[in-house]
């Protein structure tokens, strides 16, 4: 039988090397793979997994965050005219606390702005919300007031 008519086994575990069983084994019997002397040849030693063999480590070469946050920054939340198209009825009265009660808005905001994407065919009345140029435009053609 030759060699290639042989089937591979698939998925075989191959066993080990053993290291340190003397120079008969094929891996070297006197420095066992560990090269000779040094720190690196020693039992015990582990090295750190940011050592980079000398040379200044990832962490302390890359740049640190300098900076500033602004605690006082107020976050605007932003409302498109096809939301308030579908969330609310003709003639009502759209306002921070309304658009909070909806869920359109999170609880905790302060600042509203309403945006012009989308269509808007409902009369609504806007109550104290800030709003872009083109959306002041499409509530009033809308019908709707700003107060």
């Amino acid at each position: 039988m030759y060699l290639e008519n042989i089937p591979k086994r698939k998925n075989r575990i191959m066993k080990g090397k053993r290291i340190g069983r003397g120079y008969g084994s094929g891996v070297g019997g006197h420095t066992v793979g560990r090269g000779s002397k040094g720190q690196k040849s020693r039992s015990g030693h582990k090295s750190l997994e940011s050592f980079e063999g000398g040379n200044v480590p990832f962490f302390r070469r890359m740049p640190k965050y300098k900076g500033f946050n602004n605690k006082f920054k107020i976050e605007t939340q932003v409302v498109n005219t096809e939301v308030l198209d579908r969330s609310f009825e003709v003639g009502e009265t759209v306002n921070v606390e309304l658009l909070k009660e909806k869920g359109l808005v999170k609880k905790n905001t302060k600042n509203v702005k309403i945006l012009a994407k989308g269509e808007l065919k409902k009369k609504l009345n806007i109550e104290g919300i800030n709003m872009s140029p083109s959306a002041r435009e499409k509530i009033e053609q809308a019908g709707g007031t700003i107060i």
